[in-house]
């Protein structure tokens, strides 16, 4: 199947992409000259000639800030596909050609310009450019915006327009300055709309022109509220049910042993979407207009197209940008047979637990830190979370929140989201505890297959020894048979090879200097240091993919994985979800 066959009542042509192109390329234009025309004042001035008198300019082309973003957010909406933004251009736009044509047909005045002429046909050619693209605008929003639209168009209008007449008040420096509030106000409500309207019905209003030049800054921040509350996305889909949970599990016990990252696409703040066999499905979550999936598709790869299809065409019908964090090779590959563009992100670290050894060199500094732990007399205590008691649970429970780094629960496309839930009882505990019995750190790792474990949770008390965690992911290599698993997944390293190459010699500038600023973003990301942390067991290292649809969308799948891994503060993954299955409510 094409890109577009999700969409079978949209035949896409070469001519449906040209309107649908024109209309963009317009608007974006004219947000150009308007921007153009308010910080220039000679400029301005010409626009405010030709809105005046016998002249008039093409479809939004006035001068000002609120113009300049009312058009920029068209072309935006327009460029993301909204139905909406598609009505909207074409309903203005045609109003406003029938409104030329009849002042070119009944006043003799308006003909003798030249300009009024290429105003009508530049409005005409890009209404029935909308026209012909029609079918290229397809998304849909969500079914509340009118009312919120509405909402605050008409709340943030009435504010908008009482600060405009204060202001206007406070700095009005006529003579004659005999105005009344209404014509303040009014004024005021001339300045919300354009820069260069006419002044002069206002003889008793004189403000300097910093004061015009906010007025209309204030209309060009309410434009894009109420732009942004008629024109978003719809914010989220249903979340996984049990029914769902329940299918995606049965797909995890066949197929589950492909994907190291399978296990994560159970947690709650997912949807999800199956392939039309059922045999394959895509988890994501919808943050910020991404629709941002993680890891490889579950279930039989040769169903895997089935359900990117399937995903990709509801990312499309809502205007969302598709994304996918973390896929593996296998699961990228496919991915971009679909039309998604690949960004190595970094690499996996894996370790094969009986190849594993503590001998020799090379790992002398890892084994000199794994017996200082041990001679402290740390112990770990390695279990299955359905062989743990309820009330340890609780205990550790209330530990791990405690020990955990700020209020924000981080993770999404390499953590579960939650600790202790019933379902979970094949996940693994690892409980260490000083030479006093006193617990100091835990880990948990979720089931990779039949036989391997991912790494999910790491929490130590912030007074313990240092190098605890290695002791335990140590501890866990050595005892491996106890859990009856043969491979770990631990932390994900990004830019791994950049670290890696760029410290070689012979590394050229270009690498270099890459890894010096990653080294410095590392002073707050903690990104070397992972890498280096990582590096001590000898993995082996599996490459992961960013995958996306357009470059041009790549700062807002960078700002939606921020948020969704817990980096950036926005409405995330509550607090609460890590407790609510401890009381066992589903």
């Amino acid at each position: 199947m094409s890109r577009d066959e999700g969409h079978e009542d949209r035949p896409r042509g070469r001519w449906s992409q040209r309107g649908a192109a024109f209309g963009i390329w317009y608007l974006r234009t004219v947000t150009f000259i308007n921007l153009l025309s308010a910080v220039s004042v000679s400029f301005g001035n010409d626009i405010r000639r030709h809105n005046i008198a016998e002249f008039f300019t093409p479809y939004l082309l006035t001068a000002g800030f609120a113009s300049a973003a009312f058009s920029l957010f068209l072309s935006v909406t327009l460029r993301r596909r909204k139905r909406a933004a598609w009505i909207l251009n074409l309903v203005l736009s045609g109003l406003l050609a029938l409104l030329f044509a009849f002042s070119l047909v009944a006043a003799p005045e308006f003909r003798a310009h030249v300009q009024n002429w290429v105003s009508l046909a530049l409005t005409v050619v890009f209404a029935a450019a909308l026209v012909v693209g029609r079918r290229e605008f397809y998304a849909k929003g969500d079914r509340s915006n009118p009312k919120l639209a509405a909402a605050v168009a008409g709340g943030g209008l009435l504010v908008t327009s009482l600060l405009a007449a204060l202001l206007v008040t406070v700095t009005n420096t006529a003579q004659d300055a005999s105005s009344t509030f209404v014509q303040r106000w009014r004024y005021g409500l001339m300045r919300l709309v354009s820069l260069a309207a006419d002044d002069q019905r206002f003889p008793g209003i004189d403000t300097p022109n910093w004061v015009n030049v906010t007025i209309n800054v204030l209309s060009a921040l309410l434009l894009v509220a109420v732009l942004w509350a008629a024109f978003r996305s719809v914010r989220s889909t249903e979340a996984i049910t049990e029914d769902d949970e329940e299918r995606l599990r049965a797909l995890l016990a066949r197929h589950g042993d492909r994907d190291s990252l399978g296990y994560f696409a159970l947690r709650r703040d997912k949807s999800v979407l199956f392939s039309p066999s059922g045999k394959a499905a895509v988890t994501y979550r919808v943050v910020g207009g991404v629709s941002l999936a993680s890891g490889d598709p579950l279930g039989d790869p040769e169903a895997w197209p089935g359900a990117i299809e399937v995903w990709l065409a509801e990312a499309r019908e809502h205007g969302w940008a598709p994304a996918v964090m973390g896929a593996s090779e296998e699961g990228g590959t496919i991915y971009a047979r679909h039309g998604l563009d690949a960004l190595e992100l970094g690499d996996e670290a894996i370790v094969e637990t009986e190849e594993f050894t503590l001998a020799g060199r090379a790992m002398r500094t890892v084994r000199q830190a794994y017996n200082r732990i041990e001679r402290a007399g740390y112990t770990v205590r390695i279990r299955r979370h359905e062989d743990i008691p309820a009330e340890e649970m609780d205990r550790l429970l209330r530990l791990a929140d405690d020990w955990r780094d700020g209020e924000t629960e981080r993770g999404f496309s390499m953590a579960l989201g939650r600790l202790g839930d019933p379902g979970d009882g094949r996940c693994v505990m690892l409980e260490c505890s000083d030479g006093n019995g006193e617990l100091r750190a835990v880990l948990s790792f979720v089931p990779w297959g039949a036989k391997g474990l991912s790494l999910d949770l790491m929490r130590r008390d912030r007074n313990s020894e240092n190098g605890l965690m290695e002791f335990m992911v140590l501890e866990l290599i050595q005892r491996a048979k106890e859990v009856e698993v043969t491979q770990l997944s631990l932390n994900f390293a990004m830019f791994r090879s950049v670290f890696e190459r760029g410290s070689r010699l012979g590394a050229g500038p270009v690498l270099r200097l890459w890894r010096s600023l990653l080294s410095f973003f590392s002073r707050w990301w903690q990104i070397e240091s992972l890498y280096r942390a990582n590096a001590k067991y000898r993995p082996i290292w599996e490459p992961r993919y960013l995958l996306f649809e357009k470059s041009t969308d790549l700062v807002r799948i960078g700002l939606a994985s921020a948020r969704a891994e817990g980096f950036l503060e926005a409405p995330g993954l509550p607090k609460w979800l890590n407790r609510k299955h401890l009381e066992n409510v589903r």
